[in-house]
């Protein structure tokens, strides 16, 4: 909706400023002026995410701590009613655990990286302490850890903290083991060790004598593909002296490969001790001790689905030997693990990590798990979804051209694929009853034909893809099969398809091979051969060998290796594609699969590191962007590269990316081919210099950002948090057009999307509660963006700010002058507006914005001025200006002027929803101006009576203190005669509504007061009735003012 004219100018500038950069090589383009540029998160929490721990308050159990595996650390003090985000920008966004000092409800211990090993696990960065309840939190050490899975505080000591770490899980070595500090996190010191490759799991102490503790060590490896859940290293210690010595427990415990296993002292007899072990067929399997873990009896051989993923036990406190088992679908035992049962869950999200129980309730459970919070009033009867939790996990993300706003859509880890609304025209924003689910599963890719946003092609894990049209509801699953006799495709988890740009009826989807389909995907031909370098898993070393086929969980819920990940096909050259794997591997095909290029090697790049994205320049068809990351064997490092020769020559630009902060996803502007974005494991960042640097999104909290996708038509850019649902970037479109050229203007107004006009709706009561959950909506009305060159300054300001810098300096500091002094209280205070002018420029609004140096927002609410309080400061909004062409300004007020000081820029305000013509609309606009100058007009005449009334009761005590009275007749006469004019315009003078009940007319404020707002949010033109009212209000104004003025000659 840009002036195209405007647009060819930026789009010549942009080639120009390209070609010079060519002949010239990088040229750096940082500017912190974006950093904090907006950022809208609009969650959402209809689904939630995965939970790993919840504790309350002991102090105030309205007061929780809920930890999660992608999603930072969150705080509510009312039960779930509110929640606040506690752990933002920190080192790490993935939580293991959190433990609050018995001694101390303030003090909270927060242990980073999830505990668990399954394919999306993040990693952490150590641990921290907070000792003002989680409002700040100190890095503690352990930096190296990465995966933390339990901590204890010796209720005896609060400096003495105990930490189980895991480890690392992709890469052996790091801080794994028992971790003990004795002065409070200061130094620690590490009293269990098995070898760099196995960590601890789990740690108890005994409640009733603190000597006495028990850990579970656990050997694990993940690699791309490849999981190896257990180990000979496996198994029990139990130390007697508070950690100082360890001895291995074996009497009755299984030997040889052992996974991992869960530990819990019973809470009504801590001679009971349970253990459930993961391990081979014969030995896995729930065990019990009644003499402290010193001899052990198998129970049952009941076992976690996954290993990697669950193993945690929860022992009753209101019956002994009741054990909750946390699983894909949980478990209860009430004999001490001879029987399970499964658990209710009805209306209750599956795969459960954490079981918290009320210690004087029997009756109350919350289970946390993947889909977030559920607590449980009777005995899990029926379930509690905490609903305004916004920690979705998502891969991908992806939108359609719906008007007038676009939906955007996900994919997501356990929670499904959906859509929703990017903004509505609802007063509350875009709500959880706005979203709507695609497919079921986890979900992925989801793609909307870009002629029809009815036509959605929406994919759960494997590449379950489904073809879902919106406008019936009606799916049908298009998944490509291997023809008779072929071997079994290989699928990624999250496989990737793609709608062609040059015929939106032909889609590309990936498995080991390419596919091609010219028919929405009723049928599909292969394209390629085998496009990765097919090697056998199986056969590779992990952890020093290769493991047979009954190692713990080997390969169990994991991606088979050798698999397309990453596809693009350009939008200059049909045909032109582009796939990415797993194994390292970029493949091009320049004539729609017939033939292929292998390209493996890549400067700096570890040789089979992970394809995480491919795309093609939209400006350029020889250029081409890979980010790859190698995470899964500890290399963290950020891998992007770009080909300016179509694949001949690569080169990294991964720059200034931080060290630690991998690559998962690059886009490109559609105009400024300089532009990039791209998602890292920890955040969002962009590049002004095609990749010769990169900036941070600061707003954006320490997330993964998963997916990218630019909505050209809309210039937004919006992102896939893997823990924070969506951000969208609202019209980034200055990051495109800035130029060094704009830092030494004294202002510079970037460019002005055209905006819809629409009346806002409320389809919701008010007193929702403060637990219904709401994503922001943009602010109403025309984005503004600005830069300013210099802050501007009162003298006031100007003298404060000289002051401190002598002070600083250590300099004399000189008594300001009286005159000084009097030109500052003389001054009127220095301002900025953003100031608006229709078709035939005549101003319609100024808009006070801020005045400081630097790059800055403001909305216009469509509407004029209001003259109620034209004479205020701060001016409020009038009626809503007609659609039509206008412009806008930077002007400068300062020493009584106002300066023009950059050009204007024009814009339209397009209505929508409405049913009236301009020309109603015109009518309305005049009527409402009128309206509101009558509305302005009777106040200020009750204002100057109500002086005239204050006036003539001074004169009646003069004359009442006084020895001559001789007018008081006349001057209560006059007070009298006013009064009833006043009471024309404002009623009754007891304020209430006795007139209404009196059989008198309606006072001229009533009247007005009711008109006023029926006409606020409105595009209708007006009724008779508000003609009418409008008349009689009119008149009796005019009645009144003629006899005030006539009384008061």
């Amino acid at each position: 909706m840009k002036n195209s004219n405007l647009l060819f100018t930026l789009i010549l500038s942009f080639l120009i400023f390209d070609l010079s950069a060519q002949k010239k090589g990088s040229q750096v383009m940082q500017t912190s002026l974006f950093d904090n540029i907006p950022v809208r998160n609009i969650g959402p929490a209809k689904v939630s995410g995965r939970i790993t721990k919840v504790i309350k308050d002991y102090s105030n159990t309205s007061t929780w701590y809920v930890t999660t595996a992608s999603g930072n650390v969150w705080k509510t003090e009312n039960s779930g009613t509110t929640w606040i985000p506690i752990f933002e920008h920190y080192g790490s966004y993935s939580i293991g655990t959190i433990t609050m000092d018995p001694r101390n409800p303030k003090v909270l211990w927060l242990g980073t990286g999830e505990n668990n090993s399954q394919r999306s696990v993040g990693f952490g960065d150590g641990i921290y302490k907070s000792i003002d309840a989680g409002n700040t939190w100190v890095h503690m050490g352990l930096k190296t850890s990465e995966h933390i899975a339990k901590i204890i505080i010796d209720p005896q000591n609060s400096d003495n903290i105990y930490v189980a770490s895991q480890g690392p899980l992709w890469r052996s070595g790091g801080q794994r083991g028992l971790y003990n500090s004795k002065d409070g996190g200061k130094t620690w010191q590490r009293i269990l060790h098995v070898t760099d490759d196995t960590g601890i799991s789990d740690v108890v102490m005994d409640h009733n004598n603190n000597d006495i503790m028990y850990a579970s060590t656990y050997q694990r490896r993940r690699h791309f593909g490849i999981l190896v859940a257990g180990g000979p290293e496996g198994g029990i210690f139990k130390s007697v002296d508070r950690g100082k010595t360890w001895k291995k427990l074996e009497n009755g415990l299984p030997g040889g490969d052992i996974g991992r296993i869960g530990l819990a002292i019973s809470p009504q007899k801590s001679n009971v001790v349970y253990a459930l072990i993961t391990a081979k067929e014969k030995t896995k399997g729930f065990y019990r001790s009644d003499d402290y873990g010193e001899t052990w009896k198998k129970m049952s051989d009941y076992q976690v689905v996954d290993s990697q993923y669950y193993v945690e036990i929860f022992p009753d406190p209101h019956q002994f030997d009741k054990v909750y088992s946390v699983d894909m679908r949980s478990y209860v035992t009430e004999d001490g693990g001879e029987t399970f049962e499964r658990i209710p869950e009805n209306k209750k999200h599956v795969d459960s990590h954490d079981v918290l129980f009320d210690p004087d309730d029997p009756d109350y459970i919350m289970i946390s798990c993947d889909g977030g919070i559920y607590e449980s009033f009777d005995r899990m009867k029926t379930w509690r979804f905490i609903d305004n939790l916004p920690i979705i996990q998502l891969y991908r993300v992806g939108i359609d051209n719906q008007k007038p706003f676009y939906n955007v859509y996900g994919g997501t880890q356990d929670n499904d694929s959906f859509g929703g609304p990017s903004r509505t025209k609802n007063r509350s924003g875009i709500r959880n009853s706005d979203w709507f689910v695609t497919t079921g599963g986890d979900g992925f890719q989801v793609r909307v034909d870009p002629t029809d946003p009815n036509i959605l092609y929406t994919m759960s894990q494997y590449a379950g893809i489904m073809r879902y049209d919106k406008s019936n509801g009606e799916k049908i699953g298009i998944q490509p099969q291997p023809a008779e006799g072929e071997a079994a495709l290989r699928w990624n988890w999250d496989a990737p398809l793609v709608i062609s740009p040059h015929n939106s009826d032909r889609l590309y989807f990936a498995a080991n091979f390419l596919f091609q389909s010219d028919d929405n995907g009723d049928s599909w031909k292969k394209i390629s051969p085998d496009l990765t370098r097919n090697e056998d898993r199986n056969k590779m070393k992990v952890m020093g060998k290769v493991w047979s086929v009954d190692a713990i969980f080997k390969n169990v819920f994991t991606s088979p290796l050798g698999t397309i990940v990453a596809l693009d096909e350009s939008k200059l050259k049909q045909g032109l594609l582009v796939v990415g794997t797993d194994d390292g591997l970029v493949r091009i095909s320049r004539d729609n699969g017939n033939t292929w290029e292998k390209y493996e090697n890549f400067p700096g790049v570890p040789k089979k590191a992970y394809v995480t994205d491919v795309i093609t320049s939209k400006h350029d068809v020889n250029t081409m962007y890979v980010s790859f990351n190698y995470h899964k064997y500890g290399d963290f490092k950020p891998y992007l590269i770009v080909t300016k020769d179509g694949g001949r020559t690569w080169k990294s630009i991964s720059s200034n990316i931080p060290e630690n902060n991998f690559v998962w996803t690059v886009v490109e502007d559609h105009i400024n081919p300089n532009v990039l974005f791209i998602g890292t494991e920890f955040g969002m960042y962009f590049s002004m210099d095609a990749g010769a640097s990169w900036r941070k999104f600061n707003k954006v909290p320490t997330i993964p950002i998963r997916d990218l996708e630019i909505h050209e038509g809309e210039d937004d850019l919006i992102a896939a948090s893997f823990g924070r649902g969506f951000y969208i970037v609202d019209d980034y479109s200055p990051i495109r057009e800035y130029s060094r050229q704009i830092d030494g203007l004294p202002a510079h107004l970037f460019s002005v999307k055209s905006t819809y006009q629409y009346i806002v709706a409320a389809p919701e009561k008010t007193a929702t509660g403060h637990n219904f959950f709401t994503s922001p909506n943009p602010p109403y009305g025309v984005k503004l963006s600005y830069y300013l060159g210099n802050s501007i300054l009162s003298k006031f300001e100007e003298r404060q700010n000289e002051e401190s810098n002598k002070f600083n300096r250590g300099e004399t500091i000189d008594y300001p002058s009286a005159k000084k002094l009097e030109d500052e209280a003389k001054e009127k205070t220095p301002k900025i507006y953003l100031t608006i002018s229709d078709s035939e420029g005549k101003v319609v609004r100024r808009i006070s914005s801020n005045k400081n140096k630097g790059y800055h927002e403001k909305y216009w609410d469509l509407r004029t001025f209001s003259q109620r309080n034209i004479d205020d400061e701060n001016n409020y909004s009038g009626p809503l200006v007609p659609p039509g062409k206008y412009s806008v300004h930077i002007e400068k007020f300062e020493n009584d002027k106002l300066v023009k000081l950059t050009d204007s820029f024009s814009f339209d305000i397009i209505q929508i929803g409405s049913k009236s013509s301009q020309e109603d609309r015109e009518k309305l606009y005049g009527f409402q101006l009128n309206f509101d100058e009558l509305v302005s007009l009777v106040n200020e005449l009750v204002d100057e009576i109500d002086q005239a009334i204050e006036k003539i009761d001074g004169e009646i005590n003069k004359s009442l203190n006084s020895s001559s009275n001789s007018n008081l007749e006349s001057l209560n006469k006059k007070k009298g005669d006013i009064m009833d004019l006043k009471m024309i315009l404002t009623g009754t003078r007891s304020l209430n509504y006795a007139d209404v009940f009196s059989g008198s007319p309606p006072s001229v404020q009533r009247r007005l007061g009711n008109m006023s707002w029926e006409l606020y949010n409105t595009t209708s033109k007006p009724t008779k009735t508000h003609e009418m009212t409008y008349k009689i209000s009119k008149e009796k104004y005019d009645e009144v003012l003629r006899s005030f003025r006539k009384i008061m000659d």
